[in-house]
Parts: structure tokens; sequence; C-alpha cells
């Protein structure tokens, strides 16, 4: 199979695997994002409409699936982590000025600032109701660390955005906090409601985590690449809002003098001259980084895969590994 038909029908395959627990999990985002102020369904209905995927929450009906778990728990925690992601990307678009979410008005282009960030909070609210519902603390503990996590990583981004002395350590920091965390969480409690053992529980985690930093970085690369205009972003946005990610870390250090003047004005001192982004385009084209990022996507991409060995094959296992590809190939 070539690699541009391989993404698509990997998130069919997941998709077909969980579609009646999606569905579900469809309807218990509708009832919970209901409320007597019209405002929160509104708002709410947009950005979960242009909810893309649904990646997260399939991730933790397929890490139940994967140890054949029969019972319902799993649906609640799949929405509970939907609501998660999306009152994060409410507050992240606020933080960003994001005018456009998935080629859409954003939900503060529409309605403001302060209704975004409200709502936000709305739907982290009605997500730790989700987790009570579950019934056991473990989970609680996971996805309630989880929140907490990412909204360190949130900060942590806004420390190193404008800073071009940027390491790529602190890097991996941002986005194991930002991005890894929560699929690391909706693996494991996909595993932990189905019953499983410690080791199980570990590689599902495990899983997460890999597949949530090569997740992130190939978004990092796109973000340089004409793929964004079909994704229905602009590109560059990164380079604009200052954030230091890979590509341009590597692009720093392996710059000469004068290149490294070129990253301190634009992404610490945010003077923008005609032409700028073209020439970090250029940059990271001549140094390589954008292929050394998607290079190290694949590293991390071949350790989630290796991490469900521990599982006797199955279609869950299958499609949980055909995910990791999917995620590698949304670069080419």
């Amino acid at each position: 199979m070539d690699k541009h038909s391989s993404g698509p029908s990997a998130v069919e395959t997941l998709t077909n695997l969980v579609a009646d627990d999606l569905k579900a999990v469809n309807a218990a985002i509708l009832e919970r994002m209901q409320s007597p102020v019209a405002l929160i369904p509104q708002l709410a209905g947009h950005i979960i409409a242009a909810g893309g995927k649904r990646l997260r929450p399939m991730l933790t009906l397929a890490s139940a699936r994967l140890l054949d778990y029969q019972g319902s728990k799993h649906v609640g925690l799949a929405a509970c982590v939907e609501f998660i992601h999306t009152a994060t990307l409410l507050h992240d678009d606020v933080v960003d000025e994001s005018d456009l979410r998935r080629g859409q008005d954003s939900a503060n282009a529409i309605w403001g600032n302060k209704a975004s960030v409200l709502v936000g909070d709305f739907l982290f609210s009605r997500s730790f109701e989700l987790m009570v519902q579950a019934d056991s603390l473990k989970v609680m503990e996971i996805l309630s660390h989880a929140s907490s996590v990412i909204a360190e990583g949130e900060v942590l981004q806004l420390i190193t955005a404008n800073d071009a002395d940027t390491t790529e350590d602190a890097y991996l920091e941002v986005i194991q906090a930002k991005t890894a965390q929560l699929f690391a969480a909706a693996c494991h409690v996909g595993g932990l409601v189905a019953g499983a053992t410690p080791e199980q529980e570990e590689a599902l985690q495990s899983y997460g985590n890999n597949l949530g930093i090569a997740f992130q970085l190939i978004d990092d690369a796109l973000d340089y690449s004409a793929k964004q205009a079909e994704l229905g972003k602009a590109v560059g946005d990164d380079f604009r809002d200052g954030k230091m990610t890979l590509p341009v870390i590597l692009a720093v250090a392996r710059g000469d003098d004068d290149e490294k003047a070129f990253w301190k004005r634009t992404q610490e001192d945010q003077d923008f001259q005609d032409g700028d982004l073209e020439r970090a385009l250029h940059l990271l084209q001549k140094h390589n980084t954008l292929d050394d990022t998607v290079a190290r996507a694949r590293q991390y991409g071949e350790k989630a895969i290796a991490d469900l060995d521990i599982f006797p094959e199955s279609p869950a296992r299958e499609a949980l590994k055909g995910i990791v590809e999917f995620c590698i190939e949304r670069a080419y």
C-alpha cells in the first residue's frame, strides 16, 4: 500500500472497529454539553462539530476493545477525554489569538475570548462529572492528573515562546505535557476499565505517550509545510507566534551567527520584515530540519508500535498500529 492511501484507511479501520461505541460517545457528548444557558451548547457545539476525527476518544474505545471489554464505562471516559481536549483547544485559541480552527472561524473569533474561556471551563467541569461516573479512584487520578499536566504544558509553552535559546529538552517537556499526556491517559483509562494487568496498563500508557509525541512532532513540521493550506491552517503560524518548535530549534543550533540573529529578531523581538517567512522556510530546508523532525517522529512511532507487542494479535491491535502510521504519514 502506498503512503498516501495508508492514512485514511487507518482512520477508517479504527472508526469502523469502534463504530457503535463511538455513536454512544457522540450521544454522551451531545447530552453533556447541553445547558439552559444557550451560549454554552452553541459555542461548545461549534468547536466539537469541527472536532476532527475524534482520535483521542477512539483511542480509549480501542484500548478497551484490545482487552475484549464488554462493559460500557469506556463510553463515558471517551466522552470525558474529548471534553478535556476540546476545553484545551478553546483555551489554546484564545492564548494563540487564532482566528481559524480546522479551516473554520475559531470560537473566539465568533464569540470573543471571554465566552471561549468560560465555555472551556464548563467543558472541563463536565469532564470531571464524567470521570466520577466511572466509579474508580484510579481513573480519576489518571485523568485529573492529565488535566493539570496539560495546563502546566500550556504555561511552559508560554515561557519558552519567543526564546531563541530554547533547548530541545525544554521543547520535548512542553509537548510531553501539552499533547502526549492526554494521548497516554486516553489509552490508559480504556485499558484500566477493561481490567488490564499492571504490565498492560504500562504498555498502553507508553503507547499513548509515544504516539502523542510523534503526533505533535508531525504537527510542528506541518506548520512549515505547504500541506497546511489543505488542513485549513495558515503556513507559518508558529513562526509568527514565536513558538519554538523542533524545526526552528534545530535550525538555530545549526545556523551561523547571521542566521541566529535572524531567529532572534523574528522569534524573540517579533520584528518581522517582508520575506521573513520565506527566509525561515529556506533555512529549515537548508539545515534539513523538517525531515529530521519527521524522522524523530518516526522513532517515537516505532516505540509506540513496539509497546503493543505484549497484546495478542487482534483487529484492535492492528488498528492501533495503523493509527501510528497514519499520524506519521500526515507529513507526506
